[in-house]
């Protein structure tokens, strides 16, 4: 059971790897070196399908984050959530998996995202086309936990 689901596409990845594929793999191949044409092709298309989107998912106990094809993923209980909110990156914190001086951050496109406080004083981001959506569905789940919690005491 999903309370929100949402899969942003990374345009700004995509546009880069297709645009430096030719400038990198074409000059390997004309210089002779198939082999290495052939290797780098195959990074560079390894590289597109794990960062070509980012979905983002809330269920009764958990927001999970998944890249691409999903090889690369990430838990968040939501019991170790203290609060989340709409922020906008700098656009020096680029996209893909970084530490930035906020925390890690997790993005695929744009300079929207949540921002997580965890409990345990940590912070991070998920890049998000559509924060304040993502932003009040995970205030939702996290009222739910809340009260469901409450209710057992």
């Amino acid at each position: 059971m999903y309370t929100y689901r949402h899969t942003q596409f990374g345009t700004v990845n995509v546009v880069i790897i297709v645009a430096i594929l030719p400038l990198v793999i074409l000059p390997a191949w004309l210089a002779g070196a198939a082999p290495l044409a052939g290797m780098i092709l195959v990074f560079l298309l390894g590289v597109l399908a794990l960062f070509h989107s980012l979905t983002v998912t809330i269920d009764g106990r958990d927001l999970r984050i998944s890249f691409g094809i999903g090889l690369i993923r990430k838990r968040f209980p939501l019991d170790q959530i203290e609060s989340c909110q709409s922020v906008r990156n700098s656009w020096l914190y680029g996209w893909g998996i970084r530490l930035t001086p906020r925390g890690w951050l997790y993005n695929v496109s744009g300079l929207e995202a949540v921002e997580l406080k965890m409990k345990n004083g940590k912070t991070c981001r998920i890049g998000t086309d559509e924060p304040r959506v993502l932003a009040a569905a995970l205030e939702e789940a996290l009222d739910k936990l809340d009260s469901t919690s409450n209710a057992s005491e």
